[in-house]
């Protein structure tokens, strides 16, 4: 028997969302709303975690511990699903799956203070800025949970409370099971409440703890799409003040979106307006913007990103290499030092160390064909291209070699050599042996 289990209940329709996408599925700061939950449970490793979901997004939770619930019927029911998957754990952490800004210690401290107690039950409250949607912690004068009253069926007296209930429980587990099979439908819909199994506990004389969260805003819920907005706001600041407080400077936190599978190291500076997603590593020294998109991009120590840059999915630039306005950069390698300063497009590219990269430069990779792959450009070390080239990919320019301004390379440059001369590329090979010391 596992001391602590958890279940995340993610079977809601999410109507208010207006949207085809399930609600715990929306996308929200490089996750889905789900995940940020799910993160904030796994820490605490329950044995098992398991996700109740809908039929029909089993497939978006491969790989995951999933029990479905047939039909909303309410949070009674959801739990009702998972009952078999959990049912030989002594306590049950309970978490409702549209809550992405939890952590891992508000969690903690709520077991923590559940085991404490030695309760039936523990409920977590908060006091929102705004009540009226939640329903009321009623308390006794020990301070112990009386009552959980939904705002349509409070009083007066009841509706000036304003510690709320969260959905989020922990449960001694051979006292919920009898109380959750005896709630009853309580509406029209023929709904399960969760909150009935509570009722229940208190009517019985079981004692019901509450355990209030220092910071609300940690427990505010995702129901429409402004609350999600609400929510990338919130988490983009934790993401953010965490790497500050790691030492990387955030020029303009409230400009700077950044993912939280992001790598940052200390001493690297991101300038306003940036956004970095994935796996988008930066090094010490680097600095990052303003007005850059990097996304499962490596940026090496030193190196310069932006302004007004794009570096996609497989870009990785080596110490002190530069990628600079209006640049955008696609599966390719960028040695050390080396410089791609403005207004070009590199895909699917290797480039040495200290070459420079003129304006207007693109490297042409579509196949002609459609069965052929897409070609490679590579560039030596110490190459200079000139203004306006085009490489036509597969080709290679070698080590040392010149490119002419207004010249597109469809044959292979040698080292050391001159090569382009539109209409019609002409190589001159050798041509800068022995003129050039750099």
């Amino acid at each position: 028997m596992s001391d602590l289990a958890a279940v995340i209940m993610a079977a809601g329709l999410g109507t208010r969302m207006k949207s085809a996408t399930p609600k715990h599925l929306h996308p929200l700061l490089g996750r889905r709303l789900i995940d940020w939950v799910v993160g904030a449970v796994e820490p605490l490793r329950p044995d098992p975690l398991v996700l109740v979901v809908a039929p029909d997004a089993v497939d978006a939770f491969d790989g995951a511990n999933v029990a479905v619930q047939e039909k909303p019927l309410g949070t009674g029911d959801s739990l009702r699903a998972a009952r078999d998957k959990v049912a030989d754990a002594k306590q049950l952490l309970v978490v409702s799956g549209d809550h992405p800004r939890l952590s891992s210690a508000l969690l903690q401290q709520l077991v923590d203070e559940h085991r404490r107690s030695g309760v039936a039950a523990t409920v977590l409250s908060f006091e929102p800025p705004d009540p009226l949607a939640y329903g009321r912690i009623v308390r006794g004068e020990d301070g112990r949970l009386r009552q959980i009253v939904e705002n349509a069926d409070a009083d007066e007296e009841q509706r000036a409370i304003r510690e709320v209930n969260s959905s989020i429980y922990v449960f001694e587990a051979d006292r919920l099971w009898p109380a959750l099979d005896r709630i009853e439908p309580a509406n029209a819909q023929g709904e399960l409440y969760l909150t009935d199994a509570v009722r229940l506990l208190v009517e019985g004389g079981e004692e019901v703890g509450v355990f209030k969260a220092p910071d609300a805003s940690e427990v505010e819920g995702v129901n429409t799409r402004v609350e999600l907005a609400d929510a990338a706001l919130f988490l983009r600041a934790r993401v953010n003040r965490e790497h500050m407080l790691a030492g990387v400077t955030i020029v303009d936190p409230q400009t700077t979106w950044i993912e939280p599978d992001v790598e940052l190291e200390a001493d690297s500076t991101i300038h306003p307006f940036t956004i970095l997603r994935g796996k988008t590593r930066v090094a010490a020294g680097a600095e990052v913007g303003p007005h850059v998109v990097a996304v499962d991009a490596e940026i090496g120590p030193g190196a310069t990103v932006g302004p007004f840059a794009y570096l996609r999915p497989g870009t990785r630039l080596a110490a002190g290499a530069k990628a600079g306005t209006f640049v955008e950069i696609k599966n390719s390698e960028v040695g050390e030092r080396t410089k791609i300063p403005h207004l070009s497009y590199i895909g699917d590219a290797e480039i040495g160390e200290d070459t420079n990269v003129a304006a207007g430069n693109i490297t042409a990779n579509f196949p002609h064909q459609r069965d052929r792959p897409k070609g490679r450009t590579k560039i030596g070390r110490n190459v200079r291209t000139g203004i306006h080239n085009g490489f036509e990919a597969p080709i290679e320019i070698g080590d040392d070699a010149w490119i002419a301004g207004g010249a597109y390379i469809t044959e292979d440059v040698p080292p050391e050599s001159l090569a382009g001369f539109p209409p019609k590329q002409i190589t001159k090979e050798g041509y800068l042996r022995g003129k050039r010391n750099d």
